[in-house]
């Protein structure tokens, strides 16, 4: 009897425990069901989560590094941009017409030689070599990319001045189509930027990634319109001309796009450079900036302590500049609002400063920098 008795009581025990450790269970695992998130919602998170986009000046900033000037012996010029780490220069084949050799020149007025080693005679594309450029960083493509309408770019033209560096827009249109003899421009954007003369050959750049999606190519005399060829469409031909370069190059017939180097387009060059110069002030890239200076320049100041001489600068404003050519150099006349670190804190003061712009070995350089009072 006893012995019924006890085990009846374990049995009810076990009972007990088993049914409140049940109800416990379904109610924390119930309750977790509930309130946990959806992983429907997780996942899209994680697949479409929005990057913010680079700051415009950022962008423009390294692609500017990479973007260059393609200068014929005749004087015309247009542009181009570093695209591979061979030194290779995607740019429009209008542009180099006719030549196999040209000179190439980059946003701190270094001068490179460069080889045709392809171009077409039917899409307006056309690949440089330069061996001064190899294993220099290039501008990322993205290929792939489709851009819609209203969706922001960026055109970027020869970066020494002689045109607009930079100008900005969006997809007014895609997959038009328009002849520009000899070439047939196919399923190509229509952008709101217009290409200037000595543009053409320039990358168009994605507002948000800041990689290549596009090179400018034509332009509509009537309207800020242009027109750009899709990096995806040419990127085969241009990789056989990189992998294997043609022997022969067929000739192919001028257009208007590009542009005579005369004495004003040298005033917008020194323009250019020292508002380059204090803009690699302003970022601290004073590799660059002592890279714009004259020889004479340099020799009198070594690298480091021209360095020093900036590292408690905060940030530089242009609030005036003025440009007055004299015989063969350009007087660059600035007034700057210059932020310091001092020992009392930020201060910030307006000064004068004076810079003169001349060529070396056909190279603008800065030669000389002088504050008034």
């Amino acid at each position: 009897m006893k012995k019924r008795m006890i085990s009846s009581i374990l049995i009810s025990l076990l009972i007990w425990i088993a049914g409140g450790i049940g109800f416990f269970y379904v109610k924390e695992y119930t309750a977790k069901k509930v309130y946990s998130e959806s992983t429907i919602l997780n996942q899209n998170k994680d697949v479409n989560a929005v990057q913010p986009p680079l700051e415009i000046k950022e962008i423009i900033r390294e692609a500017q590094k990479k973007v260059v000037m393609v200068e014929l012996e005749d004087g015309t010029v247009g542009s181009g941009f570093l695209y591979n780490h061979k030194g290779d220069i995607i740019t429009n084949a209008h542009v180099i017409s006719g030549a196999k050799q040209v000179k190439i020149r980059t946003t701190d007025a270094m001068g490179f030689d460069g080889e045709v080693i392809g171009i077409s005679t039917e899409t307006d594309v056309a690949v440089v070599r330069v061996n001064g450029l190899e294993n220099v960083e290039p501008l990322k493509l993205a290929p792939n990319t489709s851009l819609e309408l209203g969706d922001e770019i960026l055109a970027l033209g020869s970066p020494l001045g002689f045109q607009n560096t930079v100008t900005t827009g969006i997809i007014s249109g895609t997959d038009r189509e328009l002849d520009v003899e000899p070439y047939k421009y196919d399923n190509v954007y229509q952008i709101s930027a217009p290409i200037a003369p000595g543009n053409s050959g320039g990358p168009l750049i994605d507002r948000r990634t800041g990689s290549v999606v596009g090179i400018n190519s034509a332009r509509i005399e009537q309207g800020s319109i242009g027109f750009s060829l899709p990096i995806g469409t040419v990127l085969p031909l241009v990789n056989s001309w990189s992998e294997t370069p043609m022997k022969n190059l067929p000739v192919v017939e001028a257009v208007d796009e590009v542009e005579e180097i005369d004495e004003n387009k040298i005033i917008e060059t020194a323009d250019y450079l020292v508002s380059y110069f204090i803009d690699s002030i302003n970022y601290q890239d004073f590799v660059t900036a002592y890279s714009l200076l004259g020889s004479n320049w340099q020799t009198n100041i070594d690298y480091q302590s021209f360095r020093n001489d900036y590292l408690n600068i905060i940030s530089i404003r242009v609030d005036e500049l003025k440009t007055t050519k004299i015989e063969d150099k350009v007087l660059v006349e600035t007034v700057l609002t210059v932020t310091e670190q001092t020992d009392q804190g930020h201060k910030s003061t307006s000064k004068k400063m004076n810079y003169v712009v001349a060529y070396e070995n056909d190279q603008a350089k800065i030669i000389s920098e002088e504050q008034h009072e």
